[in-house]
């Protein structure tokens, strides 16, 4: 039960609001976190608005979700079914993952929308079970595999004056994202126009408003059609992919990985 409260602590923010989700008082709250504070001796719930998990507390996060997914698993026959949070990024989600999710029946997903780069931390924190990532070092408690590389290509309209790069106008997803910098090779990034969704992202670089890196598979078909034209042919940029996933024995997510493996090799680069 403290660990079932922690969980809920530190999901919604506050003790009156876990006091709610579990029909208790605040009170209850309150000594039960106390309770497994010093059992653990340090601790695990920083006091604040939100209320958070300490470094300490993390590891303690992650538990919590393995456990819940687990009996998840265990009660699926007589609840509504397992659910898996994933983070991916929205390149993936916008090409080959989203076809992964109809190959495991009978889970309910929760997807996060993250930059490969930025994936650790949700993982860290148990807000997520399973993670496509650009980091290949596991967070503490997952395994991790080799996905295969996605290729991205710079590609503007044609017509867009693209002759000098440090000028040139440029679309670039969010300020996490990082491709156009590296594309560039460390000069600095023109004044750039931000489009966080991954459909009109492209279609912002269809219609003019600027250069930008296109995975792939979207792109090609777009340049055969004369919609985009690369900016440096023969150039392109390559950005390795792994899958992490908590280490524990769970079918449900054991189906999902498998999935995500026979994807991998369908649609990225080897």
């Amino acid at each position: 039960m403290q660990l079932v409260t922690f969980q809920a602590v530190v999901e919604r923010g506050s003790f009156e609001a876990a006091a709610r989700a579990l029909h208790v008082t605040p009170s209850a709250v309150s000594q039960r976190i106390k309770a497994l504070e010093q059992s653990v001796g340090q601790v695990l719930v920083r006091r604040g608005k939100p209320c958070v998990a300490t470094t300490a507390g993390q590891a303690l996060v992650r538990f919590a979700g393995q456990v819940a997914l687990l009996e998840r698993e265990a009660l699926a026959q007589a609840r509504d079914g397992t659910r898996l949070s994933v983070v991916v990024n929205a390149d993936s989600l916008n090409t080959w993952f989203l076809p992964v999710l109809t190959a495991v029946p009978g889970v309910r997903f929760e997807l996060h929308l993250e930059d490969e780069e930025h994936t650790a931390g949700l993982l860290r924190s148990g807000t997520a079970m399973a993670a496509v990532t650009a980091d290949r070092v596991p967070v503490q408690g997952c395994r991790v595999e080799r996905l295969g590389v996605m290729r991205f290509l710079a590609v503007a309209a044609p017509g867009l004056d693209v002759t000098d790069l440090s000028t040139a106008p440029v679309v670039v997803f969010n300020r996490k994202d990082e491709l156009q910098q590296r594309f560039l090779r460390g000069r600095p990034l023109p004044p750039a126009h931000y489009v966080p969704a991954a459909a009109a992202y492209e279609e912002s670089i269809r219609r003019g408003l600027g250069w930008g890196m296109v995975p792939e598979q979207n792109a090609r078909p777009h340049l055969a059609a004369g919609d985009y034209v690369e900016i440096a042919p023969g150039r392109h940029l390559d950005v390795p992919l792994y899958w992490q996933c908590w280490r524990i024995e769970s079918t449900a997510l054991e189906t999902l990985t498998a999935a995500v493996r026979t994807a991998a090799v369908d649609a990225l680069r080897p």
